[in-house]
């Protein structure tokens, strides 16, 4: 395996409803009315600790906040062998995520991002030497500064020959001029070697795979969740993959994040960590990558919050 993923992108708090019965007579079994529980988040944050679980040599590129929040999205970082020194600090606020549930487990979000420090990133300089891929998305390419200095990082990334990987996350809410996101993020896939992405993305994006192939793209994953997952590709058309499952479904926190992660890891373990090298892998290669994200993210929604897959748990399972 070789090459560095460079991730850049928000790392938040989610609070996330407690499922205690010991809790529930004070709030009528009304579950909006659940006592909240912070839990370390944020896709990309999430991609990062997912790929240093699974062995990807990985440095996160964001700014968070001095406060506690931001020592322990810090701290789960290191622990999960994400290197920090790209980390940026400051005395502005984490972002907050207030998360809801269905009765399926599907999570729903309400973000609090005014003036939050993940959205004054600055333009890091060099990347490390040893980087091969840069993955960003998700709220970090909504939220201005932020998100422009994240696009103009990944097209000039993208001209020195390194891999852009893309997962854009459109939020309702969030979006307050639709025309430039949509605009930043075709720039952004124009030049990628892979694109995954959700099918709602997708619907509010307006952009369909054979689109994205259009416009330059690699590579476009496009997960359905439990329809499963579909590759569109230069070298082996469209590969279909099935959904995975490990244990009874806890909740869907994290596993588009764990999708990602582990797409690039299995690319890096076949030293495809390059534009070229991934629009050029056939079929099988892509069944057998799809099959690989499909356990990772299986094993993520077997569990509560974004706890993404070690090596070892997919390897043996």
């Amino acid at each position: 395996m070789t090459g560095r993923v460079v991730v850049g992108g928000e790392a938040l708090v989610d609070l996330v409803p407690l499922d205690d019965p010991r809790l529930a007579d004070p709030f009528d079994g009304d579950p909006a009315l659940r006592p909240l529980a912070p839990r370390l988040g944020g896709g990309p944050f999430n991609t990062a600790v997912g790929l240093g679980r699974l062995g990807v040599p990985t440095t996160m590129l964001t700014r968070l906040s001095t406060d506690p929040f931001g020592d322990a999205l810090v701290a789960r970082l290191e622990a999960n062998d994400v290197d920090t020194a790209l980390v940026q600090r400051g005395p502005e606020p984490t972002t907050l995520a207030v998360v809801t549930l269905d009765a399926g487990g599907a999570a729903r979000y309400a973000f609090h991002v005014e003036g939050s420090a993940d959205r004054l990133v600055a333009d890091p300089g060099e990347l490390p030497p040893d980087t091969a891929a840069l993955a960003v998305g998700t709220l970090s390419l909504v939220l201005e500064p932020g998100a422009g200095r994240y696009a103009a990082l990944a097209q000039r990334e993208a001209g020195r020959g390194r891999l852009v990987s893309l997962d854009p996350n459109l939020r309702p809410g969030l979006v307050d001029d639709p025309d430039a996101v949509v605009a930043r993020l075709d720039a952004i896939a124009a030049v990628a070697g892979l694109v995954k992405l959700s099918d709602e993305d997708a619907e509010r994006w307006g952009r369909t795979p054979a689109d994205l192939l259009d416009a330059g793209a690699g590579a476009v994953v496009l997960t359905r969740g439990s329809a499963g997952l579909t590759a569109h590709t230069r070298g082996g058309g469209v590969v279909e993959g099935s959904a995975d499952e490990v244990g009874p479904l806890v909740d869907t926190i994290g596993a588009g994040d764990s999708v990602h992660a582990a797409l690039l890891a299995w690319l890096a373990g076949r030293d495809a960590l390059d534009r070229d090298a991934v629009a050029r892998l056939d079929a099988d290669a892509w069944t057998e990558g799809l099959r690989f994200a499909a356990r990772a993210a299986a094993w993520t929604v077997s569990r509560a919050g974004a706890e993404p897959p070690w090596r070892a748990e997919i390897d043996g399972s």
